[in-house]
């Protein structure tokens, strides 16, 4: 994919042997935009079946096209809504994808949202809502394919979607919250599900150009970019490629670790201006 997420990667950027994920299946929730949809091209394109997962139909129902373009044929994409934050919805998505494709070998968890605002502008239901958005549902999507399929089959790879929580998230102190909540869940499941042969991975994105930061304030972005010392932004390609990576058969022995793609944002810079 181009920097906007909307082309085929140039061939120098396809650093993953072909087919490396041939009889596999993902499923990539949040697939219908950004990251999620990048990573699930990208599966799809290494060999994998993938089953993408969102709240708009309209954005899976474009997905799809370019999933099935880059898997060869569409019986080898599933879209499904689904709202991560309702049990039930995660169930049955869980179920209709082994119906579907007979397994489930790789979980990328990305579906979540936010917005930027003080803590003492964020009302009780606007915290609640992006805690369960970020990391309840989450949690949901982790436990239903591991009690469906990974558990008894003993195996796979889950990769959890967080951010650069490593020094507090003024501003956005509710996806922070969560955020964090999810990297702690990522070790403890790495150590409870080892005997499983399930091993659980999360990547931490900084400043990332795509549809979800495109809906922050023009300045906000600036600002972190002006932050990182790599002095850019990320792409979603990048953010997909390491998501992939860990997916991989390069990394069978990583597990409980939390991978930054954040340009050494979070070791230097700040992003919120102190009054």
């Amino acid at each position: 994919m181009h920097k906007n997420g909307t082309g085929p990667a140039p061939e120098s950027q396809r650093v993953f042997a072909p087919g490396i994920f041939k009889d596999q299946v993902a499923i990539v929730t949040g697939g219908g935009s950004g990251i999620g949809l990048v990573t699930a091209v990208e599966l799809a394109r290494l060999g994998a079946r993938v089953a993408i997962c969102g709240r708009t139909a309209a954005k899976l129902d474009a997905a799809v096209t370019q999933i099935a373009e880059a898997a060869g044929a569409p019986e080898r994409v599933l879209a499904q809504a689904c709202d991560i934050r309702e049990p039930a919805q995660v169930e049955a998505f869980v179920k209709e994808t082994i119906a579907r494709f007979g397994r489930v070998d790789v979980l990328v968890n990305n579906a979540g949202g936010q917005f930027p605002s003080p803590a003492q502008h964020i009302s009780p239901n606007g915290f609640l809502a992006v805690v369960k958005n970020n990391l309840v549902g989450t949690f949901h999507m982790a436990r239903e394919v591991a009690n469906q399929w990974m558990i008894p089959n003993k195996g796979g790879r889950i990769i959890n979607v967080i951010a650069n929580i490593y020094r507090g998230f003024p501003g956005m102190v509710h996806t922070g919250a969560a955020r964090a909540g999810v990297e702690n869940m990522t070790m403890t499941l790495a150590v409870e599900w080892a005997q499983f042969g399930i091993l659980v991975n999360a990547v931490a994105p900084g400043i990332i150009l795509s549809s979800g930061t495109a809906q922050y304030p023009p300045q906000l972005l600036e600002r972190g970019i002006a932050e990182t010392p790599l002095k850019r932004a990320g792409t979603v390609e990048e953010v997909a490629a390491s998501i992939v990576f860990l997916a991989s058969p390069a990394a069978q022995y990583i597990t409980g670790a939390t991978l930054r793609i954040d340009g050494a944002q979070s070791l230097w810079g700040h992003t919120w201006e102190i009054p």
